[in-house]
């Protein structure tokens, strides 16, 4: 017979810890939160202390009666939501709504769902940390207060369904001021000139350096003459050789921003399915009869890189076992702190490195185990010795004229055996190759290979990189990233193109009124300060209620000036050549998460819409007709058809190439490599490299 209630989030968590714990417990989901602030009006009684008005949320009033009637059969409940502050909320609201004791020692919390750590929480219940749940609340009516603010300004004064929030306007921002500096860039020219070089038969490249020693930029053609003269009928000289050992630590395991970084980087997985398929992870995956149920890895809401003994000695151990006692690290890794982070939980990490990815491999989705492999191999590589490069650099003379080669060689790979950290251009280290040089030794050359080149202005941001900004500039916690980017694209003030942000002329424009009469939301400065009296609320430092009242003095004032000054904006939708083919009205340009599309100019009334084809100019090679066009699949994925489709139903996963194969004529299209990009024929075996 069970005495005891347990209360969990969702019900995979249940099934998981259910198993755990037996006979004695009844274990429940409550699918969430249970109580909130109300959608259709603020919520917040700004006369009175900012008292919030919750109420029990839409649907979850079945949830609440089956929780009470449970509740009814037991001598105790334990609240085991997430170790976090939106868990300790869920927990708050639920001891509310089943008339708990606050003091009443009903809080367990574990950072992984393993059955030991299960077992350890259940021995040391605790008291719900009113500190936590006021730093939750604190950030909940805060934002309730911007949102609830300026959206109606906004619906006024340009366009109803507008939002504005503290976060995400700050995060639209970041990508319209990078925007602002790519349309303000004046690309200069300089040149570069590569030496081709023959040592003893061996052939490498050298990179012009400057005169005497000095860095010397190559602004112009003539510069490049003038060098060319200088050296011309010279010969090239080696002057002196540098050879240096470099250790090359590993990453540190995971926290939630470098997670979602990496696997957009190396899965080209979006914030929000990262965090999705973590979730899955964490709360239990179906092991089979030997081990059932089990959480694969621990909490992945952490700016924490701390590992736990326990699965520090863990892992020594496989990598001692795996790849021998030389990649096991001389001492113990301790990677170093974030600044602000809270270190209440651990890294993001696999629960016991012995359930490998192979291992894991038939009881997981193929997302599931893409992230588990990314998860697995960057914490065990963590734990590793680090890798030991050969660094040699070669100053070679000609003239008063130096020539620089330089060129690396693995010595020892460490944790590089395993793992190698990503970057947002999908660049991977490579080993340039410098055969061995003595100091005097002539060179021939070979030939010299002048370049022109100009400067390129910052990238768009990748939602990777707008996620380390975000986490740099210490805006939003691990919570909120995965939801800022959802949300901006939502609203349709930024989209995606060729997976960069762009940002919308309605996301400029709500940004240029929020600039103008709400600048301390948009102020960076100001958003940091904010998270840290939210942490300073959470540690018991501040009065929340403080923190609210100095803040909304001044955005009330800023408010009533907004809406008797701020201008209306009519946003004019662009009307394109293309006619409905349902109701035969123009088609217009909107903008949606997923960037521009077509909409009919008769909505609501007719709701016809059409993606905007980009041709590539190529003819459809089956039908030689139509035009082959860039489309996109129902998950977002790039594919290239025929626009006569359906009469032609000519598809290809790859972009084609505008050339004909230069030996059958037929089509030839891009096959992307690790390394490089190939291009082959689809008929014959015809293939060459992308330049």
């Amino acid at each position: 017979m069970a005495d005891s209630l347990v209360i969990v989030e969702s019900p995979a968590k249940a099934k998981t810890i259910g198993k755990y714990l037996g006979k004695k417990y009844i274990v429940k989901a409550s699918m969430g939160h249970v109580r909130d602030l109300p959608k259709s009006q603020l919520g917040v009684d700004t006369d009175n202390h900012f008292k919030p008005k919750y109420i029990t949320i839409r649907g979850k009033g079945d949830v609440l009666k089956e929780l009470r009637d449970a509740r009814k059969k037991v001598k105790r409940v334990f609240l085991a939501a997430d170790p976090d502050r939106e868990g300790e909320a869920i927990a708050y609201h639920l001891a509310h709504s089943l008339n708990l004791e606050l003091d009443e020692e009903c809080r367990v919390v574990f950072n992984e769902i393993t059955k030991q750590a299960v077992k350890d929480a259940f021995k040391k219940p605790r008291k719900i940390d009113l500190d936590l749940v006021e730093a939750q609340q604190a950030r909940r009516i805060l934002d309730r207060l911007v949102g609830y603010g300026i959206s109606p300004v906004l619906w006024k004064k340009v366009k109803k369904g507008l939002s504005a929030g503290r976060v995400q306007s700050v995060a639209v921002k970041l990508v319209i001021d990078r925007e602002k500096e790519i349309r303000n860039f004046q690309p200069e020219e300089y040149w570069t000139v590569t030496a081709v070089l023959d040592a003893d038969g061996e052939i490498f490249e050298a990179k012009f350096y400057g005169y005497e020693k000095k860095k010397t930029e190559l602004k112009n053609e003539q510069d490049v003459e003038k060098l060319l003269d200088r050296i011309k009928g010279k010969r090239f000289v080696v002057e002196e050789v540098k050879q240096s050992e470099r250790r090359r630590n590993p990453a540190p395991p995971f926290i939630t921003s470098s997670l979602q970084q990496e696997a957009a980087r190396k899965l080209r997985f979006r914030a929000g399915k990262t965090m999705a398929l973590a979730q899955q992870l964490y709360e239990g995956i179906d092991l089979g009869k030997k081990e059932g149920s089990t959480g694969l890895i621990t909490y992945m809401r952490t700016d924490s890189t701390r590992v736990s003994e326990t699965a520090q000695t863990e892992s020594i151990h496989y990598i001692k076992d795996t790849y021998g006692d030389a990649y096991v690290p001389k001492k113990r890794k301790a990677h170093k702190k974030k600044a602000g982070a809270q270190d209440a939980h651990e890294a993001i990490r696999p629960t016991s490195v012995n359930r490998t990815p192979s291992a894991m491999k038939p009881h997981l989705s193929r997302d599931q185990y893409r992230l588990y492999k990314l998860i697995w191999e960057r914490f065990v590589a963590s734990q590793m010795a680090p890798a030991v490069l050969d660094a040699i650099t070669a100053e070679i003379r000609v003239g008063d004229a130096y020539f620089r080669a330089t060129g690396s060689k693995v010595k020892f790979l460490g944790f590089m055996k395993l793992y190698i950290e990503g970057d947002d251009d999908g660049n991977k280290e490579q080993n340039k190759f410098l055969p061995p040089l003595e100091n005097g030794q002539k060179l021939k050359k070979k030939s010299l290979d002048p370049k022109q080149h100009f400067t390129q202005p910052p990238p768009r941001y990748t939602e990777a990189r707008l996620v380390k900004t975000l986490e740099e500039k210490g805006i939003g916690r691990p919570s909120t990233y995965a939801p800022t980017l959802d949300t901006i694209q939502k609203r349709g003030y930024v989209m995606l193109e060729d997976r960069r942000f762009v940002p919308s002329e309605l996301g400029e424009i709500v940004i240029s009124l929020m600039e103008e009469f709400f600048p301390e939301i948009l102020d960076v400065e100001f958003t940091v300060h904010m998270e840290e009296e939210l942490d300073h609320i959470e540690e018991g430092k501040v009065d929340w209620v403080e923190i609210l009242e100095r803040f909304y003095e001044r955005f009330k004032k800023r408010l009533e000036v907004a809406e008797e000054e701020m201008r209306e904006v009519e946003i004019k939708d662009e009307v394109s050549d293309e006619v409905c083919e349902k109701c035969e009205r123009p088609m217009v340009y909107k903008f949606g998460r997923y960037g521009k599309f077509l909409a009919c100019s008769g909505f609501p009334e007719c709701r016809n819409t059409k993606p905007i084809l980009k041709s590539t100019g190529i003819t459809c090679p089956k039908c030689n007709q139509g035009e082959i066009v860039e489309r996109k699949s129902k998950k977002r994925r790039t594919f290239y058809g025929c626009e006569r489709y359906p009469e032609c139903d000519f598809v290809s996963w790859d972009k084609p190439d505008p050339r004909p194969c230069p030996r059958c004529g037929k089509l030839m299209v891009e096959k992307r490599r690790k390394k490089n990009t190939l291009i082959q024929c689809t008929e014959c075996d015809y293939q060459e490299e992308k330049n």
